[in-house]
């Protein structure tokens, strides 16, 4: 691409070259002396190189690195929206329909003096949990319904552009939109064959396993940096049977 003088920037660069021509030239006219003039452009032509470094890896660093915070922010946001029009109900549906919750539902009993020892210790053992949900066609029919009705919410989702640095949290998105899809195309659950119903529980125990993930994952952010929300997430937690949203 042919760069145009018309840009900005090439209108900023030949104003600076010229106004620092022109600041050399004042020098020599007012001073006279054009070995102490050149001496000083040789010395500052030796410091480009670290003014350079300065500028482009450090300094540029930290912006970056205060650029990638906020969009941390801004992504966490929009995952709590999602396990609040979302995520928590399904997460519901689903942990009441595996057969072996008990194994692991304690270990999900997440609490303040909770540590990142924990949360990882955690998230390994989940590793060997094979998410499995038992449904039948009823239970087909409401997660289809449930789906369906919050569809428009994760188109909304999927076209954020800020969820682009979110590569499994955009997984459980789209395995979420295919589950949606899937039970969309079924007019009758009652009369599916078992091999549909298998084919249909693996796309439920994909979702599954990568909401438990993102939930213990915004958990721990909750945790950290949000101590009211995470009180309430809390006493929300679908893997607890005896949570509830009102302080004892």
């Amino acid at each position: 691409m042919r760069l145009s003088l018309r840009t900005w920037e090439v209108r900023l660069g030949i104003v600076l070259i010229a106004f620092a021509a022109a600041v050399y030239t004042a020098k020599y006219l007012l001073l006279g002396d054009p070995v102490n003039t050149y001496q000083y452009i040789f010395n500052a032509l030796g410091f480009l190189p670290i003014n350079v470094l300065l500028v482009t890896l450090i300094l540029n660093q930290l912006l970056s690195i205060r650029a990638k915070r906020e969009r941390l922010e801004k992504l966490n946001m929009v995952i709590g929206t999602f396990f609040s029009e979302v995520g928590t109900g399904l997460l519901t549906f689903l942990s009441d329909h595996d057969p072996r919750l008990p194994e692991v539902q304690q270990d999900l009993v997440v609490t303040d003096a909770w540590t990142p020892e924990i949360f990882s210790a955690v998230r390994d053992r989940l590793q060997h949990h094979p998410c499995s949900v038992a449904v039948d066609a009823a239970d087909l029919q409401e997660l289809c319904r449930y789906l369906k009705e919050r569809r428009g919410f994760h188109l909304r989702l999927l076209e954020n552009p800020v969820l682009l640095e979110h590569e499994s949290f955009t997984d459980l998105l789209r395995a979420v939109f295919h589950l949606t899809e899937e039970l969309e195309r079924r007019e009758d659950f009652s009369g599916l064959p078992e091999s549909d119903i298998a084919h249909l529980s693996g796309d439920i125990a994909r979702v599954y396993s990568l909401l438990v993930g993102q939930w213990l994952g915004y958990m721990e952010y909750l945790q950290k940096n949000y101590p009211y929300l995470f009180s309430l997430a809390m006493r929300s937690n679908p893997f607890d049977e005896t949570a509830s949203p009102v302080v004892g």
